[in-house]
């Protein structure tokens, strides 16, 4: 492969296949789109392409595969782990979505919704919501981040507890394969046993394999009633104490249970514009508790009271506070979403994505936290996420007046030591982020070499000129 980029009259090529009005080619317009958010990776690429059908993208990807050149898909570029990120070098083509946005269908008889690769989350959501509907997949970037995306990294989001991430909210896909060639699974059906089930090979493959470009997506009737509370705690081993008690007591109703620490409440109070402390006194943990019902808002309200008083009783709870109105509802939430970037003014952030069973959390929060200071004294664990699933958010703030630089340059040793309890506890090393570039090398170390020689065969398989998002996930060699 020539790694001074594809030549003049190539790129010509590529460009008439969309119209010289969909091409990036100044450097300038190109650098939104060749750098992951936190810095962490800064790529290079000759040109940017925004197909406006799949068929666009078919042509795009026939080209690439015959002349051998390296193609990255990107849709809302909001991914942490730089999967979406073009390498260093020159050569890599961006494939943008961006336009690829429409909402196909919406048939809320059925409950599914079809829609492009390139469809804005949020629009998705206000699609479903048109309809009386509801499409649960939400998260802090749901206002840029792109259905392809959710789907290449399997996000999950806050709702996972009670709807499941992105593979248990998609039915169908439409796939352009790296040789240009359709696959054209939209189907409808939540029965279908007929052979291998594709789909979920382009599930979290984070575009290694193809582009998806439309999926068939799950609705849900609106919940009727809707409540949140904010519970004080003193320890994630309370916190774990309630979750058991909301599970039996609401059931398939409780669709949300966060874990927060002290500090991150600390931070979006001082850093996110109208965030305020929900509660009179600090406490060193707390819980976000959504719960959701099909019949009335009455029963929220009183499941939510309920598991309340139990919690308080049981000496779990030192302080609680209900939304009193559905403006309430979403200050609590949107202080939750703000914890990532609340820590952005704080210095540098080491940041791990990882999932743990669910009854080793407050273990592995103890372990990580001895191990962590150890490391750096001083350091400011900023541990957050979703309970409910086992999914933690373990991000680690720079000491006071440390040097960012030098703080950052500990990553890859600061995950070394956090993934190593992770996986001692039986966890994983990546929740809902992908693989991408960032932890590439370490999914060599940890698993099976049967695993990895199926991956790599089924990477050579759809992608035989190695031309798909090249050096993410699995290396070939």
């Amino acid at each position: 492969m020539d790694i001074s980029g594809p030549k003049p009259e190539l790129l010509a090529r590529f460009a008439a296949i969309v119209g010289d009005n969909h091409v990036l080619r100044d450097q300038q317009d190109l650098a939104p789109h060749l750098v992951e958010g936190r810095g962490l990776y800064f790529g290079s690429s000759p040109m940017l392409l925004k197909p406006g059908s799949t068929e666009e993208v078919s042509a795009i990807l026939k080209l690439a595969s015959e002349t051998g050149t390296p193609v990255v898909p990107q849709t809302g570029n909001t991914g942490l782990v730089g999967g979406q990120t073009p390498r260093s070098g020159g050569s890599d083509l961006i494939v943008s979505l961006e336009r690829m946005n429409r909402i196909r269908d919406v048939d809320p008889v059925a409950n599914v919704l079809v829609a492009d690769g390139g469809a804005i989350l949020a629009d998705v959501q206000r699609a479903a919501e048109a309809v009386g509907r509801l499409f649960p997949l939400s998260l802090g970037s749901e206002g840029s981040c792109r259905i392809g995306g959710n789907l290449s990294t399997n996000a999950g989001g806050t709702s996972v507890l009670a709807y499941g991430n992105m593979r248990q909210l998609c039915l169908g896909l439409e796939v352009v394969l790296p040789t240009g060639e359709i696959w054209d699974g939209l189907r409808r059906l939540k029965k279908d046993n007929t052979g291998y089930d594709l789909r979920d090979l382009f599930i979290g493959a984070e575009g290694t394999l193809g582009i998806i470009t439309g999926a068939v997506l799950k609705l849900f009737p609106q919940p009727v009633g809707h409540q949140v509370a904010l519970a004080g705690l003193d320890s994630p081993q309370d916190a774990l104490k309630l979750l058991e008690r909301a599970s039996n007591l609401c059931g398939t109703a409780l669709t949300g249970f966060e874990l927060m620490p002290r500090i991150g409440i600390e931070f979006t109070t001082r850093h996110i514009e109208g965030v305020r402390d929900p509660l009179s006194e600090p406490h060193p943990w707390y819980a976000l508790i959504d719960i959701s019902t099909s019949d009335s808002a009455e029963t929220a309200q009183s499941m939510v009271q309920s598991l309340l008083e139990q919690g308080f009783e049981a000496g779990l709870i030192r302080d609680a506070v209900i939304a009193a109105s559905v403006a309430q509802q979403k200050a609590l939430w949107h202080m939750r979403e703000s914890l990532s970037d609340a820590q952005k003014p704080e210095g540098g952030s080491i940041k791990h994505d990882v999932s743990v069973p669910v009854s080793k959390i407050p273990a592995f929060m103890e372990d990580a936290g001895k191990a962590v200071l150890a490391a750096i004294p001083g350091a400011r664990i900023c541990a957050f996420g979703h309970l409910g699933d086992g999914n933690i958010h373990y991000n680690i703030s720079q000491p006071v007046g440390a040097d960012k630089a030098a703080f950052i340059g500990r990553w890859r040793e600061i995950n070394e030591i956090v993934h190593g309890i992770v996986l001692a506890a039986g966890g994983s090393i990546s929740a809902e982020h992908g693989i991408g570039q960032l932890k590439r090398d370490e999914l060599a170390h940890i698993r099976s070499p049967i695993e990895l020689d199926l991956m790599r065969r089924i990477k050579k398989a759809f992608d035989p000129a190695g031309i798909m998002n090249p050096d993410k996930v699995v290396a070939i060699p």
